[in-house]
């Protein structure tokens, strides 16, 4: 007999229900790694205003906007011919 969770899984899938929110903002390591930089890497992008960051008012860490993240992949890509 399959366990609640797969039945649950199962009876979602039958009634193409899916997990509509995906995960927008990235901490400072996460970002890193999805551009590819090292953490200082990330920093000196926000510091030189290259990319945007997400803080809370009284808060410490860093987050990332993923829409923020591909508008800048966008905008650095290069044509070499």
């Amino acid at each position: 007999m399959a366990n609640k969770t797969q039945t649950d899984k199962g009876t979602q899938k039958a009634h193409g229900i899916r997990n509509p929110l995906r995960k927008r903002l990235f901490t400072l390591k996460e970002a890193a790694e999805y551009l590819g930089r090292g953490d200082y890497g990330m920093r000196e992008l926000a510091w030189d205003g290259d990319i945007p960051v997400v803080k809370q008012e009284k808060g410490r860490k860093w987050y990332f906007d993923l829409v923020d993240l591909d508008a800048y992949i966008e905008k650095n890509k290069r044509r070499y011919q």
